[in-house]
């Protein structure tokens, strides 16, 4: 049996948080981060499905996104800052490991975690993002994915992008969101929600400016970039924005690591294949409390 889902607001790390919390909760914890321009209903399709196998589901706004604080400036939406805000969740509810599925910047997030507090992680699960040591690579030495990633330095020029994607109910952002996936990927429903979690943080310029700050304020490496927790990474071949040759490199990178591609997926997997991920996620949790 599973209690009602909950909408809580949680001080961690000096920010306050709007936290989805839903499933038993008495079952093992799955903390799901979501990336950009997204919210916690970007897991729509993968929460009813973890709360049936019975894993209690914890769902963030992070910081910058619809009702979490989006505070102003760029040193705030440090790589670092926002590891230790989901950190900060598990005190929260006193959970000493978890498991941890992140995808786009939430998969950013939870590789820092991982190779950070390795002690703090059980599992990890990225969806469509790599390593940041091999994604800073690309950025460093690969004409290609530096053309895919040009979008990044749009979003360096203080105020445009923010301005561009706020005018006109939001209609460059959604067109944007669109164009990343497949046609079935985003519901008219779903980007209507999209809106209004845009207009609850005020625009974009919070969650813009993560990537000012990974450009202002780079993250340093530790001196140890393996990740040594048990890793699944699921990848939809037909992202346009990061190249799949940086899965098998990532994977490369971790002890005990499994990669599965999904060929008509794209950059939204858990959206364009649902089932199939939901499937992914639940036996390979589940597995590892057998």
């Amino acid at each position: 049996m599973t209690d009602q889902p909950g909408h809580l607001y949680v001080e961690t790390n000096g920010t306050r948080l709007h936290v989805v919390v839903m499933g038993n909760p008495a079952g093992k914890p799955i903390y799901l981060l979501h990336g950009f321009p997204d919210f916690w209903y970007g897991w729509h399709h993968q929460i009813p499905a973890l709360v049936e196998a019975g894993f209690r589901v914890i769902v963030p706004d992070q910081r910058g996104y619809n009702l979490s604080d989006c505070p102003r400036g760029t040193r705030p939406y440090r790589l670092d800052e926002l590891g230790r805000d989901i950190v900060g969740l598990l005190d929260h509810w006193g959970y000493e490991k978890i498991d941890l599925v992140g995808h786009d910047w939430g998969a950013g997030v939870a590789w820092w975690i991982a190779i950070n507090f390795p002690d703090r992680i059980k599992h990890l699960a990225i969806l469509n993002v790599p390593h940041p040591w091999v994604m800073l690579e690309a950025l460093c030495k690969s004409p290609r994915q530096m053309y895919k990633s040009w979008y990044i330095l749009f979003f360096q020029i203080p105020g445009l992008a923010d301005w561009l994607l706020r005018r006109n109910n939001y209609s460059l952002a959604v067109k944007m969101l669109r164009s990343s996936g497949k046609v079935t990927t985003f519901s008219d429903e779903d980007l209507d929600e999209y809106r209004k979690a845009w207009t609850n943080s005020g625009g974009l310029t919070g969650m813009i400016n993560w990537y000012r700050a990974l450009v202002r304020h780079r993250p340093l490496m530790p001196a140890d970039i393996r990740v040594h927790v048990p890793t699944l990474i699921l990848w939809g071949k037909q992202d346009i924005a990061l190249s799949q040759e940086m899965a098998q490199k990532s994977i490369d990178l971790c002890d005990n690591g499994r990669l599965k591609f999904f060929e008509d997926a794209s950059h939204w997997v858990q959206h364009d294949a649902a089932n199939e991920i939901n499937r992914e996620l639940v036996e390979y949790f589940k597995k590892s409390y057998s």
